[in-house]
């Protein structure tokens, strides 16, 4: 019997001190590690700091949100509308932005390295300080873009990379 107390003590101990919350509103700081939010509607939400690793909002709306801060590690963001999104000063290693609408979405600051913007729109976007190595921009419009530097304007027409 202490062996079993003391087992269940050990899983207790272990055990993460808070998981995800899937069906928590949307507020700044809210935990959706893992999350599925596909196809839902957060425009003009406020998610700053936030916990959205590994979570999926494909064709979702997040137009005007605030996701600085966020920590958005493999997060995927596939044909989702992100018109106007602050992504400023957030973790998107990894994620995964094909076909998404970022058109003047401001991701300075960013860690945005191996993340993938397959044929999506940057259109005005502001990338100043965005860390991009490994970043696979193939299609992608970056047309009127603030590159990395925060001094050179991407050319209209500039698909792929910043002319």
């Amino acid at each position: 019997m202490r062996i079993v107390i003391l087992v269940l003590s050990f899983l207790f101990v272990i055990a993460p001190a808070q998981a995800a919350d899937c069906n928590a509103p949307a507020a700044a700081g809210v935990d959706w590690q893992r999350c599925y939010m596909d196809g839902r509607g957060f425009i003009d939400s406020t998610l700053s700091g936030s916990r959205l690793r590994e979570t999926s909002f494909q064709r979702s709306d997040l137009s005007g949100a605030d996701l600085r801060r966020v920590d958005g590690y493999r997060a995927r963001f596939v044909s989702t509308r992100m018109r106007g999104t602050k992504l400023d000063d957030g973790q998107f290693s990894d994620a995964d932005f094909t076909k998404a609408d970022l058109a003047g979405a401001s991701l300075a600051r960013a860690d945005l390295r191996r993340a993938r913007f397959f044929h999506a729109s940057l259109r005005g976007a502001d990338l100043t300080g965005a860390k991009t190595q490994g970043a696979e921009m193939l299609g992608a419009d970056l047309s009127g873009a603030l590159w990395t530097d925060g001094v050179r304007r991407c050319a209209e027409g500039s698909i792929g990379q910043c002319n």
